[in-house]
């Protein structure tokens, strides 16, 4: 019979060398991909907000719908359209402003739309990023994307976006973003005098 004392491992012990164990095999692959000379070239992976998603019906937020209305929900970055006969319903990821001082809430209007718009940055942009250039025209470079819907807040849109990592995120000056093909259907459903809510 034998004097040695049977092995135990308690559930400490046991998870400890299961995680050292799971970092191990890891470990190779990781080293693998970082030595992939395209790693570089493939987008970026981007967690969406799913989770704050929220649906919104329309009689909470507006006495009518005349004219047609966009709810644009920042907490949920997410835009609600509505058109006046209620035969369209629309909801669209966005992005959002990417602070609360640059988040401007409330009621406004869609007072002009602009079919591949050009860009200025605003005075306060400039300031905090002097190596901006002073306009881009209309194209791939455009932070607006291929369509704009003008607020009647001065310096505010809904626009589009050519760079698409943006969409579910607090990435923009104060503006409200959409994939381009999103901004483009928008576009042909809202018309001048919808009415705007931010939330």
């Amino acid at each position: 019979m034998s004097n040695r004392t049977p092995f135990k491992i308690d559930r400490r012990s046991f998870l400890r060398s299961s995680a050292a164990l799971a970092c191990a095999s890891a470990a190779p692959a990781w080293a693998q991909d970082s030595t992939d000379p395209f790693a570089e070239e493939e987008p970026e992976v981007v967690t969406r907000n799913i989770a704050g998603f929220r649906a919104h019906r329309w009689q909470p937020h507006f006495d009518s719908l005349k004219g047609g209305a966009i709810l644009v929900d920042t907490k949920a970055r997410s835009l609600h359209y509505w058109s006046e006969d209620q035969s369209v319903f629309k909801i669209y990821p966005t992005s959002v402003p990417l602070s609360a001082e640059m988040t401007r809430l409330g009621r406004t209007s869609v007072t002009q739309k602009v079919e591949g718009p050009s860009w200025a940055p605003t005075p306060s942009m400039i300031k905090r990023n002097p190596e901006w250039p002073p306009f881009v025209p209309p194209g791939p470079d455009n932070p607006l994307g291929t369509h704009a819907l003008y607020l009647s807040w001065k310096y505010y849109r809904i626009h589009g976006t050519h760079d698409v990592r943006k969409i579910g995120r607090q990435s923009s000056n104060g503006c409200i973003g959409l994939y381009n093909e999103d901004i483009q259907e928008l576009f042909s459903f809202a018309k001048v005098g919808t009415q705007v809510l931010l939330i």
